[in-house]
């Protein structure tokens, strides 16, 4: 028997870091890239340059391939039906993609499923927003119901008079107003299913964003109860059951103690997600080997942690020759992680990530700051000597 075909759709870090998962397990990885130097055409030897919103350079890409997953859920959902009427194995289906894709979509279908919502409303025009804005009470949040990631499509709405200003947004139809969560902390549950049923959860982590991009995730979360994290596990798990999500899916969550079930769901991404990244040194199973299992249906792996890890994102900045730093970065903190996506550098702009696992006498402080250490002198390169 071969081993399988795994096409990608998208090129970003995801689909590189799938890549040395894919070579471990002897699988061949193929890449629909959208430029010939994005992250993973760098690393996968077959990564073909193509629009993801043509049908025919879809149907191409698929040919001989054993299945189809994502590195992003912005391929169209009629396209994928289409895929999938004509014999292709595509994983997650688009009946479970559409609950990534559509924020209104996944208010309505989680609401059904009677889990933890924020009060929510489709609005279709301004006097739809203000309505929703006095019958909610200020603040509000208001979203793009598609697109939207790392803090963009989003908008903080604090009084009516702000809320009037957002005409503009409706030009491309309905958006989604939402209840400002009062909240202590953003967590994320994690899971994965197969397309025969099996399910496999990660401890829930706490997620730090920073101007609304993930900036630190530390797992497992400390000091949640053990109610909160096994209910918000559940809820994922139920999620992935219910809407029947194949590969890795994760949850994003407001923590709200003393309220209802302790959170509340923010957001779903059915793929591998940053708040993930972890457990690419920090679990016996990394999201990324799960979700290649996951979607060729094979047996899951152990979701285990290996102790605290810290994730520590790092974005561009003053210094363009990551390397440059390298010398000093990694002798600063030796057990230091660095994955690095092969990107160039531009302010504000993902370029690696590094993960540090705790032994028995460390701090989850000292950890961030050893993390923070190195994401430092990688980002801003050398102090300048006089």
């Amino acid at each position: 028997m071969s081993f399988p075909k795994i096409g990608v759709i998208g090129g970003g870090q995801l689909a590189r870091m799938m890549a040395p998962e894919a070579l471990n397990l002897g699988f061949e990885l193929h890449v629909l890239a959208e430029g010939p130097d994005v992250s993973a055409a760098r690393c996968v030897p077959d990564a073909p340059v193509g629009d993801y919103k043509d049908l025919a350079t879809l149907r191409a890409f698929a040919q001989g391939k054993d299945v189809v997953t994502f590195d992003h859920e912005h391929v169209p959902n009629e396209f994928l039906t289409t895929l999938i009427n004509e014999g292709v194995n595509v994983q997650p289906r688009p009946e479970a993609l559409i609950h990534a894709q559509d924020k209104l979509v996944m208010r309505a279908a989680i609401e059904k499923l009677g889990l933890p919502n924020p009060a929510w409303a489709k609005v279709k025009n301004v006097a739809q927003l203000l309505a929703f804005g006095e019958q909610t009470g200020w603040p509000i949040v208001l979203k793009t119901p598609r697109g939207g990631y790392d803090g963009k499509g989003v908008r903080m709405l604090d009084n009516a008079e702000q809320a009037k200003d957002c005409e503009d947004w409706f030009a491309h139809g309905a958006l989604l107003a939402e209840d400002k969560v009062e909240f202590t902390r953003e967590l994320s549950a994690m899971v994965a299913r197969t397309p025969s049923g099996e399910t496999k959860a990660w401890p829930v982590v706490h997620t730090i964003q920073v101007a609304g991009v993930c900036d630190e995730v530390i797992a497992p979360a400390q000091d949640i109860s053990d109610e909160t994290a096994a209910t918000a596990s559940q809820a994922a798990i139920r999620i992935a059951e219910e809407f029947g999500v194949t590969g890795v899916m994760a949850a994003e969550l407001f923590e709200t103690p003393g309220q209802g079930a302790g959170f509340v769901i923010n957001e779903l991404a059915m793929r591998p997600h940053n708040t993930g990244h972890w457990t690419m040194n920090g679990s016996v199973t990394s999201q990324f080997e799960q979700h290649l299992r996951a979607v060729l249906d094979l047996p899951l792996g152990e979701t285990r942690e290996l102790g605290v890890t810290v994730m520590k994102n790092f974005l561009g900045g003053a210094n363009q020759d990551l390397f440059s730093a390298y010398q000093a970065a990694l002798a600063a903190a030796p057990e230091v992680k660095v994955h690095s996506y092969g990107k160039s550098v531009r302010p504000g702009r993902k370029i690696g990530h590094m993960n540090v696992v705790g032994t028995k006498t460390q701090s989850v402080a000292e950890l961030r700051e050893r993390a923070d250490a190195v994401a430092s002198l990688i980002r801003d390169g050398l102090p300048e000597t006089a």
